[in-house]
């Protein structure tokens, strides 16, 4: 059985909140792993509403520093501390980010008990800023009005299972038995190669997550999402209103489907969506001309990412 990766949906509007949809946040779970992606206005009540644990989060990325991607993040970190966290929070942001909490968190007499480290993004660089066991977490520079960073938050592990009539057949030592979940061959001490798929079957892909918040159309972003389990694509506009979405540096709902596809994503979510739309079924219809696999963004709703 696979582990649980999952993405749960709680913030959607671009700019401002509307009477039904609130600024970009989406809380992620890898299995152990917590995550929140973006902290808009609301941040915190979504994650009430929806009987998500704020105390579980161990991780913070943030985009940009528009405001409707982190305007939650003090009251966040705040309610954190009157909770008596006392585990370190690490917060992935641009470096401009850490005078204006730090200047909030003084000026307003915030008790914190728990430390909280920040990993600056390069808006200008593709790194590896998070590389654990199990997972790892890459960024993607963007292009949008001011300096924006994806993620890819990408799980990590065998790949293979263990045939194990076959691996006592061939007298495989138990020892060896991890490197042939990793697709390693077996070579033995007088010269024979067993190819591994003759001691394994497959297992579960690695799955990943892409997350592109505000940013042009941007074909270089491909590379670096190429084959994601699930590609979170921002579509402020329809397709009918480019000339804005280029002036605002922002993306058509046909533009993140064709993303999906060079991409060959497996899913594509999109979000982010105008104030002037309150029906987004044609956002909707507009990026599967494109992608079929396409979903929306949905507040409260989950996503499980399946191989």
């Amino acid at each position: 059985m696979q582990k649980p990766f999952e993405i749960t949906v709680l913030g959607t509007s671009s700019a401002t909140p509307t009477r039904d949809r609130n600024p970009s946040a989406q809380y992620v779970r890898l299995d152990k792993h917590y995550f929140l992606i973006d902290c808009g206005e609301a941040t915190q009540l979504q994650l009430t509403k929806y009987n998500l644990r704020l105390q579980k989060i161990k991780y913070v990325l943030i985009s940009h520093l528009h405001g409707d991607h982190y305007f939650g993040l003090p009251g966040l970190v705040t309610s954190m501390a009157l909770f008596g966290r006392v585990d370190p929070l690490y917060i992935v942001c641009p470096a401009d980010l850490k005078p204006i909490m730090d200047a909030i968190l003084t000026i307003g007499d915030a008790h914190m008990n728990f430390e909280i480290h920040y990993i600056f993004t390069n808006p200008n660089d593709v790194e590896t800023i998070l590389d654990e066991d199990d997972f790892s977490i890459h960024t993607i520079p963007l292009k949008h009005r001011i300096p924006c960073t994806g993620f890819v938050i990408e799980e990590k592990g065998p790949e293979r299972k263990i045939n194990l009539e076959a691996c006592e057949r061939y007298e495989i030592p138990v020892s060896f038995y991890e490197k042939l979940k990793w697709g390693e061959d077996f070579k033995g001490q007088s010269g024979i190669e067993i190819a591994n798929e003759l001691l394994t079957f497959q297992g579960y892909k690695n799955r990943k997550f892409a997350y592109i918040s505000d940013t042009i159309y941007d074909e270089t972003i491909v590379p670096n999402i190429s084959d994601v389990t699930l590609l979170y694509h921002e579509a402020t506009f329809l397709h009918d209103r480019l000339q804005r979405a280029q002036e605002t540096f922002h993306t058509t709902a046909l533009q993140a489907g064709q993303i999906a596809k060079l991409a060959n994503a497996k899913n594509l979510m999109i979000g982010h969506y105008s104030a002037r739309y309150s029906d987004l079924e044609p956002l909707l219809l507009e990026a599967k001309k494109i992608h079929l696999e396409t979903y929306l963004a949905i507040e409260g709703e989950v996503f499980q990412l399946n191989s």
